[in-house]
């Protein structure tokens, strides 16, 4: 992938692409809104020096014969001028009317290609970038930082071209009119341009630690909103409104001290240009009373140095401007230059419908203590295998490198399915047909219907009943008032644990994927729930491989293979009557299991009586 730009104007370059002749549209729109401007003062002038006194005119001949035909009907010529500087200001009006429409216009554009882009790639980056982000933080970033992007575009870009413009322009026409002024008013721009260049970097330093405390202020607040009843249920709400109170301090602290800085900046730069003004004003006074230069012409120079003077004070504000843009950009392109998932030119979409073989696979998430160590398993195409083993065994690992979440390095062994090596098969192909359920669901706010029906094209009522029925989830849905057209809360928070573990069945069913797994997804239900959706699964799972994680042992027993493993290493397999026989952690699991069921059996006949 071809890296993102690292300043906004690398940033505009790719952008731009569709959007180039709005852009010059509005350069040019700028330029003649500018001219007709300036040309205000110059009838001004022409009106005191020429109309109503007695300079020459320095318009073209034909052009004063226009304006002035009769030298002794001052009302005439006056009323003609106000009608020339009139037509002026309305062309003014309306190529600026013009450069700001096609500018917004071409920005609009231009931050849309860039959410896309933004969203596109995020959805494509690897399963461990997203594990190791803040959503708060991706979030703030693909909206408070493309805003500022979005700002930079649509208003200080053009008036960073104004700007420029206005200043070369104003003092080409300065010099034209007196030189000595000029230079008095031009040695003000490098001093302004000094100490804006100052400010540029301070700013920059101190926007990026806001806009960081801004990330995590986002981040603490997406964090709390999402495990709302944890906080409520453990009476956390003082400690979490103490702890997003000192991180809103701190962001607070920084936006303080950044104001601090404009605020100085603004302050300076308001004195420079008072001053510029006063020097001009009282020198050109001095001219105009020496004689050296007509009342006509001190006017017009004053003006196009009230016209320079904004122009370089705006120049310190568009680099504050630049500044924060490019800090936006460069926490923007640290997405946009994270490398997608990709595949390799050749790779395969095969039937995956084989025997899943793992070979000497092992694997470790940082570099530091190996997760899998040396795992060999075979899981024949139709089977039903249990996997058994206490947290942080290995067990999730084994299927998230099946399903390439994580993708295998080399020298660590090999994956295949039906024979073909899974780092061969496109991802997008492996992913359709392995059917994966976790343990906590994720459920979309939308419907139930549309929950269950999302990973298919099939999405008749009919199909979504069964596969709800097969989940055992169906009788508890129609007993809500809307039925399956009822509304899951974010997160599935409308629905208990074990109705989200079911409705998540029922959705991975409607897959009809050749691989199901099922990452300890019956652990919020009952006993006799977990039975009866086993049974149903049997029957509606014919001829497709389903991996069955488990903690609880009663889950696998009916297995047709089952896999034991304990610190990343599979430790026993075999039936589930084989491995009752043998010395080991299953038989240990299964009689402490039924030992605890045996307790709670009686407890509930002591209770009932």
């Amino acid at each position: 992938m071809k890296k993102a730009s690292s300043n906004p104007f690398g940033m505009l370059s790719s952008l731009s692409h569709g959007y180039r002749i709005l852009l010059i549209t509005s350069a040019v729109t700028t330029i003649l809104s500018i001219v007709f401007n300036y040309l205000m003062p110059q009838v001004i002038r022409f009106a005191i020096d020429t109309v109503l006194g007695d300079q020459p005119s320095s318009l073209p001949a034909a052009l004063t014969a226009i304006l002035i035909p009769d030298k002794q009907d001052v009302m005439r010529n006056l009323i003609a001028c106000a009608i020339v500087a009139m037509i002026f200001s309305i062309l003014s009006g309306l190529f600026t009317y013009l450069c700001r429409y096609t500018m917004a216009k071409a920005s609009e554009g231009m931050i849309e290609r860039l959410r896309n882009q933004l969203f596109s790639h995020v959805q494509k980056l690897s399963y461990h970038w997203h594990v190791t982000h803040q959503t708060g933080d991706i979030i703030q970033r693909c909206t408070s930082d493309v805003e500022v992007v979005r700002g930079f575009l649509s208003a200080q870009l053009l008036e960073m071209f104004r700007t420029i413009f206005l200043i070369v322009l104003s003092l080409i026409l300065m010099f034209r009119i007196n030189v000595k002024l000029t230079w008095v008013s031009a040695a003000f721009v490098p001093v302004v341009m000094l100490y804006s260049g100052v400010f540029y970097a301070k700013i920059s330093k101190n926007f990026k630690k806001a806009d960081e405390a801004e990330g995590d202020l986002s981040s603490a607040a997406q964090e709390n909103f999402t495990g709302v009843r944890v906080v409520r249920a453990f009476g956390r709400e003082s400690y979490e409104i103490d702890r997003f109170g000192r991180k809103n301090d701190f962001f607070a602290s920084l936006w303080i001290k950044l104001g601090h800085l404009l605020s100085l900046y603004w302050g300076i730069g308001d004195f420079a240009s008072s001053l510029q003004v006063m020097v001009i004003v009282v020198l050109g006074a001095l001219e105009a009373a020496a004689g050296t230069i007509t009342l006509g012409d001190f006017l017009l120079f004053t003006a196009y140095n009230s016209m320079l003077v904004w122009p370089v004070r705006s120049l310190g504000r568009i680099l504050s401007e630049v500044s924060k843009t490019g800090v936006s950009v460069s926490r923007l392109n640290e997405i946009l230059n994270e490398p997608e998932e990709s595949d390799a030119p050749d790779a395969l979409c095969p039937p995956l419908d084989g025997d899943i073989v793992f070979r000497h696979v092992s694997f470790d998430y940082h570099g530091i203590n190996p997760v899998l160590k040396d795992i060999n398993m075979t899981i024949h195409a139709g089977e039903t295998v249990g996997i058994l083993g206490a947290t942080g065994s290995g067990k999730s690992t084994l299927m998230y490198l099946l399903d390439r979440l994580y993708d295998l390095p080399q020298e660590s062994g090999t994956i295949t399915i039906g024979g073909v090596d899974i780092q061969n098969i496109r991802r997008d192909h492996l992913r359709k047909n392995i059917g994966f359920v976790l343990q906590e669901p994720f459920l979309f706010s939308k419907t139930i219907r549309e929950n269950i029906g999302i990973t298919s094209l099939q999405n008749e009522l009919s199909a979504i009943r069964h596969s709800a029925s097969v989940a055992a989830v169906d009788e508890a849905i129609c007993e809500f008032a809307q039925g399956y057209d009822t509304i899951v809360g974010e997160r599935g928070v409308t629905l208990s644990g074990g109705q989200k573990q079911r409705v998540a069945i029922a959705r991975m069913l409607m897959q009809e994927a050749p691989i199901m797994i099922f990452d300890d997804s019956l652990s919020a239900v009952d006993a006799e729930t977990d039975a009866k959706i086993r049974l149903a699964l049997k029957h509606a799972t014919n001829k497709r491989t389903t991996i069955l994680i488990s903690h609880r042992i009663t889950t696998l027993m009916n297995a047709d293979h089952i896999f034991v493993m304990e610190k990343g290493r599979i430790v026993q397999s075999g039936t589930h009557e084989t491995l009752c026989k043998e010395d080991g952690v299953y038989r240990q699991i299964y009689e402490i299991q039924g030992a605890l069921e045996e307790e709670l059996s009686d407890l509930n006949k002591e209770v009932t009586v």
